[in-house]
């Protein structure tokens, strides 16, 4: 309980920068990830699928950042 006021309790500025840091990091990450295993997964592949990859691929970093924004937005207690 207490653990849990104190988490809250942190300067939403400071959250927001944090929160947009590690939202940088990983994005660059998962981009590099992306760029990296595409050349494999697409040998052969047609256009279309190439351009489904990307498109879910290009869309789904997004989920993983998702509780991490809700932490952004959470105000105190």
């Amino acid at each position: 309980m207490v653990a849990e006021a104190q988490r809250d309790s942190m300067n939403p500025r400071i959250k927001k920068f944090i929160g947009a840091l590690a939202m940088v990091l990983f994005v660059a990450f998962y981009a590099l990830v992306i760029a990296a295993l595409a050349p494999r997964i697409l040998t052969g592949a047609s256009k279309v699928t190439e351009m489904l990859f990307y498109l879910v691929a290009g869309l789904a970093w997004v989920l993983p950042l998702l509780p991490l924004i809700r932490w952004m937005e959470r105000r105190k207690a």
